[in-house]
């Protein structure tokens, strides 16, 4: 017999819902120490989005140093300097207050803190020896779901790429998805991460990692998404929408969290390490057209999507299924504002040769439900010159 086990892995703690931020005193307090390292961005250190959290802790009895030098594609240097900052502050506990940049960063600054080296030897799947200290994450976008997830990516400056890492060491001991803190975001900031969270639902669903826990997820995350995310761009201020796209990236991320993704991260994290764009953005640029080849592949994976966002499927063939998935995601994309070239991206000449080679080596690229060729990967990449 032919037996399978998955691990399944999820914060010990996980707070949502609006207002949850003001509860999340007691949980914090019972990870102990004494001395927080605030990582987070300029943006939210100005908006005032770190004060509340910064208010939060002080009412615990917690001191805070705030690092807010976090990029949008977080580099080596943000990890280095955050972590360098903690021992100096003698920091006990790290907590993250962004979206996926500085939600990022704290997790590798965590993995540094504990294990020591430089960050590009963690590099890959489970390569440290020791857990982070406690991390406290604070999500303020409905997209990324790394506030959940065992995953981290850090850009490394000198080889011009996004390096993935996959490690339950650097999982969060509490996760907070408040979507008060989540009003008012700029629609195309509320577009990319929601797309980015039905990129991680789609590739966790025909990625051969899938079992039918992460189906169950990733599937209510399609339904949430495709009903919510046009009414959270249209203004910014529904605050159900809001909440409901925060149920939809937590259950996105667990999902991807435990069956994995595909070649549409595995391509957008080039775009971004190289052209330094927004990964949401290039996730939903790719997303269509990578699901187009895989649907070659595996039509039958696309079934019960096509039925969770409307597809009456009698009578319907697999590949009927799967091309009115790929039409309905590319006209999400287009009712949301996603630019649909790299041209409009301000990337007129990439490099498709070096785009395609460090795809292939990413991380994520194991997980598709096929492996193209070098010239299938540049074939994809062409789709959105």
């Amino acid at each position: 017999m032919n037996l399978t086990t998955h691990v399944y892995y999820v914060p010990p703690v996980n707070l949502m819902g609006r207002g949850c931020l003001n509860e999340a005193g007691p949980h914090i307090h019972q990870l102990g120490g004494r001395k927080a390292l605030v990582v987070t961005d300029e943006f939210l250190l100005r908006s005032g989005i770190a004060d509340r959290v910064l208010d939060v802790l002080k009412k615990e009895g917690f001191e805070s140093v705030v690092y807010s030098d976090v990029r949008p594609n977080p580099t080596c240097k943000n990890v280095h300097d955050g972590a360098e900052l903690l021992q100096k502050e003698n920091c006990d506990i790290i907590v993250s207050v962004g979206g996926g940049s500085p939600q990022d960063a704290a997790k590798a600054i965590g993995i540094i803190a504990a294990n020591g080296g430089h960050i590009t030897e963690y590099e890959g799947v489970h390569k440290s020896k020791a857990k982070s200290m406690p991390i406290v994450a604070v999500n303020t976008t409905a997209g990324t779901s790394s506030e959940v997830t065992i995953n981290y990516v850090i850009t490394d400056e000198e080889r011009k790429v996004k390096m993935v890492m996959v490690d339950k060491n650097a999982l969060a001991s509490v996760s907070i998805n408040d979507p008060e803190l989540m009003t008012g975001k700029p629609a195309d900031l509320t577009a990319a991460t929601g797309m980015d969270a039905l990129t991680h639902a789609v590739e966790a669903l025909v990625t051969p990692g899938a079992y039918p826990v992460t189906d169950a997820t990733a599937l209510a995350t399609v339904r949430l998404i495709f009903d919510y995310l046009p009414r959270a761009v249209k203004d910014g201020n529904d605050i159900e929408a809001r909440e409901q796209m925060v149920y939809a990236i937590f259950l996105g991320g667990l999902a991807f969290n435990n069956a994995g993704l595909g070649y549409v991260h595995a391509m957008a994290h080039q775009l971004g390490g190289v052209y330094d764009l927004p990964h949401g953005v290039c996730n939903a640029m790719l997303l269509p057209f990578v699901e187009a080849e895989n649907a070659k592949h595996v039509p039958e994976k696309f079934r019960a999507i096509a039925r969770a966002i409307g597809l009456d499927d009698s009578g319907k063939s697999d590949t009927e299924c799967a091309r009115y998935v790929v039409d309905k995601i590319s006209e999400l994309s287009r009712e949301v504002g996603i630019p649909s070239k790299l041209s409009e991206l301000g990337v007129d000449d990439p490099d498709l040769d070096l785009l395609a080679d460090n795809a292939m080596k990413d991380a994520c690229a194991p997980g598709n439900p096929f492996q193209p060729t070098k010239e299938e990967v540049v074939k994809m990449f062409e789709h959105i010159l």
